[in-house]
């Protein structure tokens, strides 16, 4: 079978497209063969990696593991004599993040923990945009306690263009919160189109430094300090970041906690996600079905353009997801 590799860490040029065995099923392993995987920020910080203590877990000279791609979606080819929730033929979705990846191939072996039905009558390339990136919008609306967002409440969406915004920016709609979106100029229509409220060119405009401050922030990807943000949020507010370099990281595990304290406002890294958690999982597919989120394809890219495909996510060009077809 055909399967996207990379021996080295690097830019998106180090994977390539090999011949390598088909895996076969074994205990509560499901065998799925391929139709759609989508690119995600993650796929990317894995190949350089961003966060450089991570070699720690990933290997520190070269990575432990050749694979690549977290969000499946195809159809069981076989099952093993242990799995009991799923059967040859039926249509699955999900997330390899903690399964050692792999979702960039003709067939994927996982545990059948990693997987769940796909929502009816969806399309491969439209069920492959949800595991990953979906699932951490949601996720990132809410916190550890259950906390969050509430009907009129303002919310920014910071990088609402990519792979996690255009999720977030629809289901904070669907809570009834008042949605601004933050993105480049040539991205302002796609993020309006969307159902933001308003849309912040952050070329043009300091999203930091807003007329009126927010009850919840969520960004995608952070840039700003958070002593920048702090001023954005009203009291009690939150602030959540999904990622960052690595300087930032350590800044706001040290400045955040500091934060959040003195000054009555809930700032902090999204530590508690919990990749293709089921409860969110069935919640996305409700949404789904009621019409209230919808996945948004940049575009469509064979196998034998991975590279292509990934080097397009890493320069930040892609309106939604770039979905990759076997």
């Amino acid at each position: 079978m055909k399967a996207a590799v990379r021996d080295r860490y690097g830019p998106p040029d180090v994977v390539e497209v090999e011949d390598v065995d088909r895996p076969v099923a074994s205990g509560d392993e499901v065998l799925v063969r391929m139709h759609a995987a989508s690119v995600n920020r993650a796929d990317l910080d894995g190949l350089y990696p961003r966060w450089q203590f991570t070699r720690l877990f990933f290997g520190l000279r070269r990575p432990r593991s050749r694979r690549l791609g977290v969000d499946v979606a195809g159809v069981v080819e076989s099952v093993g004599p242990t799995v009991t929730r799923f059967r040859p033929g039926d249509l699955v979705f999900g997330d390899l993040s903690l399964f050692g990846q792999g979702a960039f191939a003709e067939y994927v072996c996982v545990p059948e923990r990693a997987l769940a039905l796909m929502p009816p009558a969806m399309a491969f390339e439209d069920a492959a945009t949800l595991p990953h990136s979906a699932v951490l919008a949601l996720q990132g609306l809410r916190l550890r306690d259950g906390r969050s967002i509430q009907r009129g409440w303002r919310v920014l969406v910071v990088g609402a263009s990519g792979n996690v915004g255009p999720f977030a920016v629809q289901i904070a709609k669907s809570m009834g919160a008042d949605v601004t979106g933050v993105c480049r100029t040539e991205k302002v229509e796609f993020v309006r189109s969307l159902g933001a409220d308003r849309v912040i060119d952050y070329t043009k405009v300091d999203p930091t430094r807003g007329a009126e401050p927010y009850d919840w922030i969520l960004d995608v990807d952070a840039h700003h300090s958070v002593l920048q943000w702090r001023h954005a949020l009203r009291p009690r507010g939150v602030y959540i970041a999904l990622g960052g370099s690595t300087g930032w990281f350590f800044q706001g595990l040290l400045l955040m906690p500091a934060i959040s304290a003195a000054f009555g406002k809930r700032m902090g890294l999204m530590l508690w996600w919990k990749p293709f958690k089921a409860e969110d999982v069935e919640t996305l597919k409700e949404l789904i079905a009621a019409g209230k989120v919808k996945p948004v394809i940049d575009r469509r890219v064979p196998l034998s353009q991975i590279v292509e495909a990934l080097r397009y996510v890493d320069e930040g060009r892609a309106r939604g997801k770039v979905v990759i077809t076997m």
